[in-house]
């Protein structure tokens, strides 16, 4: 085993969300870009690419923890020693079979991988959860017409949760869809239907991205919160 560097810790392989996805990986580590230091990539046999070569110490610690997670977990599931690259559509190149998402936010990165035989997409985002301000501001580029009317309906306490949920699911169905439709699609492009404390949400597209995922069809999610940040999950079975 490749040792882990010092600016991430131990992988975790606790599963944070309300409902376990049978068959797949699931990793995560806490990072501090403070802690990386010159030869972190080499040592950690990470090849990063010009991108993040000529990025901030935050943008190379979270590549770096996030691919460590990625490796680690298609280890896990399939004996795969592989990195995943960064594709030409920024998003991770995997293996053919594989199906898989890594994510970060502050000083947190995750990976979850699994065989495209049992999961056609999987999609994950962690988001700091949004400030009642900020999130009041930005619901009107997030949130669509009928979104925004049921959010008028919610207590106000509950805005941010839902403005930062709203945010991060979509980004998850995005992950979870584009591998399939080879199709970009916007915020304005689905909506959540409900949502419940527990971790539930139901989604819906609004736009027709291929013959089989068209306006209309309906996916669910899962979301969890733990102390500043959310996480989001978005499984396609096959």
């Amino acid at each position: 085993m490749t040792p882990l560097p010092a600016c991430c810790t131990p992988l975790d392989a606790h599963w944070p969300l309300p409902v376990p996805l049978p068959g797949t990986v699931f990793l995560s580590t806490r990072f501090d870009p403070a802690l990386l230091v010159a030869g972190d990539f080499q040592r950690s046999a990470v090849p990063p690419p010009a991108s993040i070569q000529r990025s901030v110490a935050k943008r190379q610690a979270e590549f770096l923890a996030g691919r460590l997670c990625a490796r680690a977990a298609l280890q896990q599931l399939d004996h795969l020693d592989c990195v995943p690259a960064i594709g030409e559509d920024r998003a991770p190149v995997w293996p053919g079979h594989i199906s898989g998402s890594i994510t970060h936010s502050t000083g947190h990165a995750a990976a979850i991988v699994g065989h495209k035989a049992q999961w056609r997409g999987l999609g994950m985002d962690l988001e700091n959860v949004l400030t009642l301000e900020r999130a009041e501001r930005l619901a009107g580029e997030i949130l669509t017409a009928d979104e925004l009317q049921r959010m008028a309906a919610l207590p106000r306490e509950q805005i941010a949760l839902l403005v930062t949920l709203t945010f991060s699911v979509k980004e998850s169905l995005f992950k979870a869809l584009y591998p399939i439709v080879q199709k970009r699609f916007y915020f304005e492009h689905a909506e959540v239907l409900e949502w419940s404390q527990a971790g539930y949400v139901r989604l819906r597209l609004l736009t027709d991205l291929s013959a089989k995922w068209c306006h209309g069809t309906e996916l669910e999610g899962q979301f969890v919160v733990d102390g500043e940040q959310l996480l989001s999950l978005v499984a396609v079975r096959a």
